[in-house]
């Protein structure tokens, strides 16, 4: 009688075996196996990172294996099962690959396909056509749409992480309790000693330190020593926690009345304003998506106050970037003067800490929760409604979402909603944060996200204009090792432009992007179809660059450059100076977070810059979803190019006082899962 060899691998995580009763069937283009309960008598099945193979008989050939059918019955209590692959060893001796990566829940079967990837156009055999739709009908229910607020890109359709489908949760061991996470971040940083005194004031600059000894690092050392220096105010907007923002000056705005009389001594080269704006020497930041957010007023005991500011900068002879001109409202007049660096220390040094504050909001709010987490969970549920999991592009998806959803329904449950941790510490808090987001929204196109076109539409895409702008020159080196891998595996199965258009998935996809998840807005300029490869390839690279380096660019610096509170205020308690000459200390220490809010944002900055145990970074694929040699040949290519990359940064960093990492591969985690 023929004898299949059926081996089995469970996964290595917190209670990923079973003493459940596991069951399979093999599906041939002939006939199917009997029902086969796994069992060896006296030997503990499915333990936890076991590889168990077992013996299945059968009266005759089934022909190829073309399915594989898993059924979990319980045995005493309700034991999830958490399945990594199973292979098939056939009387012949060939192999057949099931990846799974999945988990069993309730007496439920699954059904795998093997490991081969298939565009739904090559699947001629009805068997298999009827098992891809049935995944697909069964995801699209699981996976539903829902607007957690109006004007926001959608998401998934659960209040609480517990809510969500097994194989989206976070495995048991990763911490992801908001609260949980930042009592212990103000624990071990003993800030807590200063939350009885919530609401008091501190009494100068070095009152901060108190709170800031015990995690200073190298760059956020730095930072408390120069903060007030203008050098540094400038590198931040190409290298902190938000580089996304400065562009190129072509013309001085009307609502931003800079006069060549108010700079000229800060001008180096002997030209005057507009010489130098059309050498290409002068910069611009612009915070207008601030304008008429409301502030949090969850506090009635404390008011809270937010600024739009504008700032103008200039390349100065040694190229370093510094700010020449301030205005912290966007309508000039009498009760908005423009702040320069040649004003009394205290003026010149409150503007900046109202920019720094401004940008604050639009790092955390923008730049990071829109614009990377809430644009990834678009992408991965409109993933898992249209791709089954043959597809090679859900395979190559697949990593590059892990966790994304379970992070933004924690951060809906705890960070985000109403009275929630932002409303604790942030002037943005109390329902300003929802504003900003739809505001923002309207400015959130596909071609934003492309980020070669990021940076060329904001004029910093010379490399000699600025030579220091190491989120660019990093990010142009990781997104075209990622475009290159992501062209590979699109070739590998796609044979033709044709091919794209003929695939119903993958175009069903992008419409449920664009129609679904971005809700059909006007503005976002999204595809709702792909006509070539090329194409095809610049989406899918847009969808992992945004998950993994995009992210990691603007998440875990800031621990170094948020920590440091009067570099990054998050909320400040003294409306914007109206006129010149009446800042002092006072004024400044006043205008500060207090010592509770102080204390909640360091906890905040610190819990959200960390890295999880056991991290996957870019290019790591331990679960294997794709089994083919051409593509695993691909992947050795991505990571030997980031690794070189990595290497190179290495070294630029060496003896830096500010090295740039944000951007290096062996700090980029594969997904937005913190």
């Amino acid at each position: 009688m023929p004898v299949y060899t059926v081996t089995v691998a469970t996964g290595s995580q917190w209670f990923a075996g079973t003493d459940d009763y596991i069951y399979v069937t093999l599906v041939g283009t002939e006939r199917c196996s009997e029902r086969t309960l796994l069992d060896k008598p006296f030997y503990n099945d499915f333990e936890r990172g076991a590889v168990d193979s077992y013996e299945v008989q059968v009266g005759e050939s089934l022909g190829t294996i073309v399915l594989l059918k898993l059924e979990k019955n319980k045995y005493w209590v309700q034991d999830d099962w958490y399945c990594r692959y199973v292979t098939v060893k056939t009387p012949d001796g060939d192999y057949v690959e099931f990846p799974c990566f999945r988990w069993f829940t309730d007496n439920k079967e699954l059904v795998l396909r093997d490991g081969t990837a298939h565009l739904p156009q090559d699947d001629k055999l009805g068997l298999v056509k009827q098992h891809r739709q049935k995944e697909l009908d069964t995801r699209r229910k699981t996976y539903r749409w829902k607007e957690w607020q109006p004007g926001f890109p959608m998401s998934i359709d659960a209040d609480r992480h517990r809510d969500l489908p097994r194989d989206n949760q976070f495995d048991s061991e990763k911490g992801v309790d908001f609260v949980l996470n930042y009592s212990k971040a103000i624990e071990n940083l003993f800030v807590n000693q200063f939350m009885h005194m919530f609401q008091s004031s501190w009494s100068d600059f070095g009152d901060f330190e108190k709170i800031f000894v015990r995690i200073k690092n190298t760059i956020s050392e730095y930072v408390m020593q120069h903060w007030k220096e203008d050098f540094m105010f400038g590198y931040q907007f190409l290298n902190g926690c938000n580089p996304v923002l400065i562009q190129k000056c072509t013309k001085i705005p009307e609502k931003f009345p800079v006069t060549d009389d108010m700079v000229k001594v800060s001008l180096e080269r002997g030209l005057t304003l507009e010489e130098e704006v059309k050498a290409g020497n002068i910069f611009i930041v612009d915070y207008e998506v601030l304008k008429d957010i409301t502030p949090n007023s969850t506090d009635p005991c404390t008011q809270q106050f937010i600024a739009a500011p504008l700032c103008l900068l200039y390349r100065n002879i040694q190229s370093k970037i510094l700010p020449i001109a301030i205005q912290l409202g966007q309508t000039p007049g009498e009760d908005t003067p423009i702040f320069l660096p040649t004003d009394a220390k205290y003026d010149w040094m409150l503007a900046k800490i109202w920019v720094r504050s401004s940008d604050f909001h639009h790092h955390q709010t923008i730049t990071h929760l829109l614009r990377t987490h809430l644009v990834t969970e678009v992408f991965a549920i409109a993933m898992f409604r249209q791709l089954p999991a043959v597809h090679p592009v859900y395979k190559l998806l697949h990593p590059h979402i892990r966790f994304t959803i379970a992070i933004n329904t924690k951060a809906r449950e705890q960070l985000i909603c109403e009275c929630g941790i932002f409303d604790k510490a942030n002037a943005t808090g109390g329902g300003g944060h929802v504003q900003l987001i739809q505001t923002a929204v309207k400015s959130l196109t596909f071609r934003s996200l492309c980020f070669p076109d990021m940076i060329k539409a904001r004029g910093m895409d010379s490399l000699e204009d600025v030579p220091t702008y190491f989120y660019r020159n990093d990010g142009y080196e990781v997104w075209g090792a990622t475009s290159s891998f992501v062209s590979d595996v699109v070739n590998i199965y796609y044979s033709s432009d044709e091919a794209v258009t003929e695939d119903e998935e993958i175009q069903a996809f992008v419409k449920d992007v664009c129609s679904f998840g971005m809700q059909d807005f006007d503005f976002c300029e999204f595809p709702k179809s792909l006509r070539s490869r090329e194409e095809l390839v610049e989406y899918l690279t847009v969808v992992v660059f945004t998950a993994s380096a995009q992210h990691a660019a603007v998440n875990f610096g800031q621990y170094d450059w948020c920590s440091w509170i009067p570099n990054a205020p998050s909320t400040m308690r003294k409306p914007p100076p109206t006129q010149k000459g009446v800042a002092d200390i006072d004024l400044i220490i006043h205008s500060l977070p207090d010592r509770g809010r102080s204390s909640w944002h360091l906890g905040a900055v610190w819990a959200l810059s960390q890295y999880q145990e056991n991290e996957l970074y870019l290019g790591m694929y331990p679960d294997e979803h794709f089994t083919e040699k051409p593509v695993k040949k691909s992947m050795e290519k991505f990571r030997s190019r980031l690794r070189e990359i990595s290497s190179a940064i290495k070294r630029r960093n060496e003896g830096k006082h500010l090295p740039y990492y944000n951007m290096s591969p062996d700090r980029i985690p594969n997904s937005v899962a913190v």
